[in-house]
């Protein structure tokens, strides 16, 4: 029985013992809070739905305890109920209940955890989209690594999920990196303001072998070859990064699009035929800061030009048009201000500000030996996701990155994550899959297969319980993930199943030995593992990570 499970029927028995007593059973919340006593001896779980509610309908917390205690004790999924302190409700589950929830757990296999919750809802998940103007630089992977994770954990409730990366090949960043490959291409320094590193020498030399004759253009002809070609490079050396860390994206979309189109123009017209922009010193303005932003902005310069928030005008435009129901847009730490912003965005539209969610990520530090590392072999000014990757692998920097909250800050720690040993988080986690492929196997060598049909209640074993109800707890976890769009849920939980499995493994004998014949108890465990193995396997999927069947 999983944790949901055992709170719909904690809910049902709540609602007939306030109906049998003729009192409103609408108090109850809609999901009733299920939760593991931090001491097992309290029980296998514990729920305060009685204090919450029983002042309500005019009962003692405690009163409405005992009467829902006696309700759950008849149920047959239930060993036992016990009312504690001012109303705490502790439950045990009963032996069969407890096997049940690992035969769902194998039944459902790599569906096992997955859910409906955003069945119906199309959504534009917007993450990565640097600047085409150098490498992924470590704000960028960690974006590389959430965003594809948070994909993965929207698609296991049911969302349909498009992946976008915005490509800005428009503006003056794109006209700093062509003014740097010219530059390089001469053999002359950088400008001033614009960039360095070995990339930059390495793509001009291919522009000039792809254009022989690209420097004895016109300057407007030869800055039109550099840019053409390119930014083109520098983006495809970014795709191809984002393929080797196990990153894919179904639409790049071309920022310059919009303006190509018509469809900036054709935005902003829009926006002031509904006078949800106003007009001063020459200049068009949006009241950004009726969301929040820190002062209004402009949409339109004094001189005509758009400024750059009529392309995020148009691009809301166009993802709505396209059907989307909800545009998430991951962002780095400096983006604070475009909240305020893309709120304001999408009320000027007509919409309601709740279509757009605005996540924003905190920088990325690695740490080696005890101290910073500053300096990028190829990129000279910043580490990117090539030396991440170069340093430990790309599992280890995936779940490395996906482990925290985006909102905080974090240190890589290199030395740690290159260990083979439990210290490491990844190889925690990794390791526990594979020692259970490894009991699978050496199961086989002694003829011992799977049996759907092994007494699952048999497993009374206390290290056996709280694996069983750290696997119940999966899809919960996952569903919450999903809400709070934060699949480091993900990469918690498995070190917590790592440990449950870990501890059980070292309490309680699985295989025989010897001479020893297998017993029931041995098959009811073996699917125990199996079970485990499945959830591990899910979970590291979700991550985008490996569950490796050796190590």
């Amino acid at each position: 029985m999983t944790p949901a499970a055992l709170a719909d029927l904690v809910r049902s028995s709540a609602v007939a013992v306030l109906s049998e007593r003729g009192l409103d059973h609408s108090v109850l919340p809609e999901t009733v809070t299920i939760e593991r006593p931090r001491n097992p001896e309290h029980g296998d779980y514990a729920t305060n739905v009685a204090m919450q509610v029983a002042k309500r309908v005019g009962l003692k917390p405690r009163e409405l305890a005992e009467a829902l205690a006696k309700a759950l004790s008849d149920a047959d999924e239930v060993a036992a109920a016990e009312v504690a302190g001012p109303g705490f409700l502790n439950l045990r589950l009963a032996a069969d209940a407890q096997g049940a929830q690992v035969r769902q757990a194998l039944e459902a296999g790599a569906a096992y955890g997955t859910g409906d919750a955003l069945a119906g809802t199309k959504i534009n998940l917007e993450f990565v989209s640097a600047n085409p103007t150098g490498p992924l630089h470590l704000g960028a992977t960690r974006w590389a690594a959430v965003g594809d994770a948070l994909g993965r954990v929207l698609s296991a409730q049911g969302a349909e999920v498009t992946r976008e990366y915005y490509f800005n090949d428009a503006g003056a960043q794109i006209d700093r990196f062509v003014n740097s490959l010219i530059a390089a291409a001469k053999g002359e320094p950088a400008p001033e303001d614009g960039y360095a590193g070995g990339y930059i020498t390495d793509i001009a030399a291919e522009v000039i072998r792809q254009e022989p004759s690209a420097l004895s253009m016109p300057d407007d002809e030869r800055a039109e070859t550099f840019r053409r070609i390119g930014v083109q490079l520098m983006f495809d050396e970014i795709k191809s990064s984002l393929h080797a860390f196990g990153t894919d994206f179904d639409v790049f979309f071309h920022e310059d699009s919009l303006h190509a189109s018509g469809a900036v123009r054709h935005a902003v017209e829009r926006l002031k035929e509904q006078g949800n922009l106003y007009e001063s010193d020459g200049a068009w303005w949006m009241r950004t800061t009726d969301q929040g932003d820190d002062k209004d902005r402009v949409v339109i310069k004094s001189d005509g030009d758009p400024a750059y928030i009529a392309g995020d005008i148009a691009y809301l435009m166009n993802k709505r048009e396209r059907g989307f129901d909800l545009c998430i847009y991951m962002l780095g730490a400096d983006h604070h201000g475009y909240i305020g912003r893309l709120k304001a965005t999408a009320v000027a539209l007509g919409e309601d500000p709740a279509v757009v969610e605005i996540l924003i990520g905190q920088m990325v530090n690695l740490v080696s030996d005890g101290k910073p590392v500053r300096m990028s072999k190829r990129a000279g000014t910043v580490i990117t996701m090539e030396d991440l990757v170069d340093a430990v692998g790309v599992d280890a920097a995936r779940y490395e990155l996906n482990r925290y909250s985006v909102d905080s800050t974090i240190d890589i720690d290199l030395d740690l994550l290159r260990k083979h040993s439990n210290e490491n988080p990844v190889y925690y986690v990794q390791y526990a899959h594979a020692r259970l492929a490894s009991l699978q196997r050496n199961a086989a060598e002694l003829g011992l297969s799977a049996d759907t049909d092994a007494d699952l209640s048999l497993l009374t074993h206390p290290r056996e319980g709280d694996l069983i109800r750290t696997i119940g707890e999966y899809p919960t976890v996952l569903r919450k993930a999903a809400e709070l769009r934060e699949p480091h849920r993900v990469a918690r939980y498995l070190e917590s199943l790592a440990s449950a499995y870990h501890k059980f493994y070292d309490a309680a004998r699985v295989l025989p030995q010897g001479d020893e014949d297998a017993t029931p108890l041995t098959f009811a465990r073996l699917e125990l593992c199996k079970a485990a193995q499945q959830v591990f396997a899910n979970g590291l999927g979700l991550l985008g990570v490996s569950a490796p069947e050796r190590m």
